[in-house]
């Protein structure tokens, strides 16, 4: 099972300076982590709309949040704790037999623990570069894999 903060892989690879390819992206996380469902946790924005029909069309579980916006109009849609609410859920139900999780931010460093204490965890993909990733998920121990090091493998190339 592949739990991914979709804001946080988006900006990651914009901070980067590439796009990722999605559809490679979800066949790369069957083939190299066996990952049969991939969730993806996103704010719900209707202007996205054909986003999210072509990220289902490649294969992800789309898991939306509602946004709010703050006094500047800029969107608000955390699904941190959405996230991590459904990978203890399906921890606790048996869903799964190890978990990915694909962000770079230390807020999940906690559900990474709980699912190495149980031995339900694969590894962590790192939207972020080496430096950027949060410190908190290294100190987890953790398997951590820098995406931006698949980039000839991962690149959106029109």
């Amino acid at each position: 099972m592949a739990y991914i903060d979709g804001a946080n892989l988006y900006n990651g690879m914009a901070s980067l300076g590439w796009k990722l390819n999605y559809r490679r992206f979800r066949v790369w996380l069957t083939e190299k982590y066996g990952v049969k469902q991939a969730y993806i946790f996103l704010g719900m924005m209707p202007k996205y709309k054909d986003l999210y029909t072509a990220l289902q069309e490649d294969g992800y579980t789309l898991i939306f949040k509602e946004v709010i916006y703050d006094k500047a109009g800029k969107a608000k849609g955390n699904c941190d704790a959405d996230l991590v609410v459904k990978a203890m859920q399906d921890a606790y139900e048996n869903s799964f037999e190890k978990a990915v999780l694909i962000s770079s931010d230390g807020d999940y460093a906690s559900l990474v623990k709980f699912l190495l204490d149980k031995d339900k965890f694969n590894v962590v993909l790192s939207s972020a570069p080496q430096d950027r990733c949060s410190v908190l998920l290294k100190r987890t121990g953790a398997p951590i894999v820098y995406i931006s090091d698949k980039r000839s493998t991962l690149e959106y190339i029109p």
